[in-house]
C-alpha cells in the first residue's frame, strides 16, 4: 500500500495543526487512503539564529497526541537528538531522522529502541546505495520497519538536484521508499538568511519518483504557505494535496 505522509513543516499553533488535520482526513475518506499527519516540534538547523523553531519537546508532544486523539491520525515526526526518541516514542507513529543527521549512530539506535517505524532522510550529500549503512544501523538496533526517503542532493550553492535513480537504488535496501516532494525543491539558503523553494514543481516531483517506483510521498502542505514561519517557498498549498495524491493513485 501506498505510503502517505503530509502536514506543516512545524508546529505554528493548535489551530493551524487542527485546520490542516481536517482537510487530512476528508481526503483519506474520500480517497481511502491513510494520511500521517507530519509536523515538527523543534527545527534545530534553521538557517538563522533568529527563524523560528517551534514550541519544543513538551508542548509539541502534546499538541501531536491531541491531534491524534481527535482527529484519528497517525503521527510523524523529527528527532534531533538521541533523548528524544524515548518521549517522542510514547506519542509518535513514524520517527524520522533528518537528512543532515542520518549518519548520526547513537540517533538512530535510540530511535530503533522505539520500536516505532523509523524513516531515515537520505542526506544531501549521500548516494542511494549510501544508505545501506544508516538502514543497517536501524535494523540492527531493532528497528521492525524502517523507511528511506529521497529529497535530493547538493550541486553547487543553494541549489538541490534529485538524481531519481536513487530511489531504484534505496529500493534495494528497504522496501518502502518515500520521496520528499517539497524538501526537494528548496533552494537551501537562497533567500536571505531563509531557504527559499520551488513548490510549482512539487506535483511533477512526486509524479516522477512514482515512475522510478517511489511508494512513498511526503508533502509540507499549509494553508497558506506564503505566511508559513518554516519552509514556505517549497510547501504545497493544502488546497492543492487532494489533487496531487489523486494523481497518484
Amino acid at each position: 500500500m501506498t505510503k502517505f505522509v503530509a502536514g506543516p513543516c512545524v508546529i505554528e499553533s493548535a489551530e493551524l495543526l487542527d485546520c490542516v488535520a481536517e482537510r487530512l482526513v476528508e481526503i483519506n475518506n474520500k480517497l481511502g487512503v491513510e494520511i500521517i499527519f507530519k509536523a515538527s516540534f523543534d527545527k534545530a538547523n534553521r538557517t538563522s539564529l533568529t527563524s523560528y523553531r517551534g514550541v519544543g519537546l513538551d508542548k509539541g508532544l502534546q499538541m501531536l497526541s491531541d491531534v491524534k486523539q481527535k482527529w484519528g491520525l497517525k503521527l510523524c515526526t523529527d528527532i534531533h537528538e538521541a533523548w528524544q526518541a524515548a518521549p517522542a516514542g510514547e506519542v509518535i507513529d513514524v520517527i524520522q531522522i533528518p537528512a543532515f543527521l542520518c549518519r548520526q549512530t547513537d540517533l538512530l539506535v535510540a530511535a530503533a529502541k522505539t520500536e516505532r517505524i523509523v524513516n531515515i532522510k537520505k542526506a544531501q550529500f549521500l548516494s542511494g546505495e549510501d544508505m545501506l549503512y544508516p538502514y543497517e544501523k536501524a535494523v540492527r538496533s531493532g528497528a521492525k520497519e524502517v523507511w528511506l526517503t529521497e529529497r535530493g542532493n547538493m550541486y553547487g550553492y543553494n541549489n538541490l538536484v534529485v538524481d531519481f535513480r536513487n530511489i531504484a537504488d534505496m529500493l534495494k535496501i528497504s522496501p518502502t521508499v518515500v520521496m520528499d516532494c517539497t524538501h526537494s525543491v528548496q533552494r537551501p539558503g537562497a533567500a536571505g538568511g531563509k531557504t527559499g523553494g520551488n513548490r510549482e514543481f512539487v506535483p511533477a516531483m512526486a509524479e516522477a519518483a512514482k515512475a522510478f517506483g517511489a511508494n512513498g510521498f511526503f508533502f509540507e502542505t499549509h494553508p497558506t504557505p506564503d505566511a508559513a514561519l518554516s519552509d514556505g517557498p517549497n510547501m504545497l498549498p493544502l488546497n492543492e494535496l487532494e489533487a496531487v495524491i489523486k494523481r497518484l493513485l
